[in-house]
């Protein structure tokens, strides 16, 4: 477990901050910016959690755990002769997210058209956090792009924005709250 005595070290008032394996980077840096986006993806999470109960509650709660997990997984860079364990996403986890969601969406009706966010407060914040959960998947294959990324931690961030898709249908009373998208309705 983490113990955390002091919130403010000074360590970042130049713009740097350190990576889990101790390497200063700037503020700036792609990982940063990636772990910064599953943050954000995770508070977004909580916001919907104040709108949600029972199995769904723990799901969120599940992700938003792992959540904490794929962040300590992208702050630490991948070392080749490093042999200490770091916490990295595994299969499992992915797993699991394609198993709640295929017992989420056999209950959904199929789809008509695209749906916009919206319909119960849960599902309208479950939607925001799937955009944000997306961005945060666009970093981090940028920064696959240029480094090494664990690729079950991609397959985890890709599972957790379609996760959060249907169980925002699921939470609009299984479809029938769904706000669907018109197209050219408002020309």
């Amino acid at each position: 477990m983490v113990q955390l005595t002091r919130i403010y070290t000074r360590g970042g008032d130049k713009g740097k901050t350190s990576l889990g394996n101790g390497e200063r980077v700037e503020k700036h840096d792609q990982r940063v910016a990636a772990y910064g986006a599953v943050d954000e993806a995770n508070a977004t999470i909580g916001l919907a959690r104040l709108h949600t109960t029972g199995d769904d509650d723990a799901m969120l709660a599940r992700i938003q755990n792992d959540l904490f997990d794929l962040g300590a997984d992208l702050c630490t860079p991948e070392a080749e002769g490093n042999t200490r364990e770091r916490l990295r996403i595994v299969a499992s986890q992915v797993e699991r997210l394609e198993r709640e969601i295929d017992a989420m969406n056999a209950d959904l009706a199929p789809l008509k058209s695209f749906i916009l966010p919206g319909g119960t407060p849960a599902a309208t914040y479950l939607h925001l956090a799937r955009t944000v959960a997306r961005r945060a998947e666009r970093e981090m294959t940028a920064l696959a792009q240029r480094e090494t990324v664990n690729q079950e931690a991609l397959r985890y961030i890709n599972r957790v924005s379609d996760h959060l898709f249907v169980m925002a249908r699921h939470l609009n009373d299984k479809g029938a709250r769904d706000v669907l998208w018109s197209p050219g309705a408002t020309r």
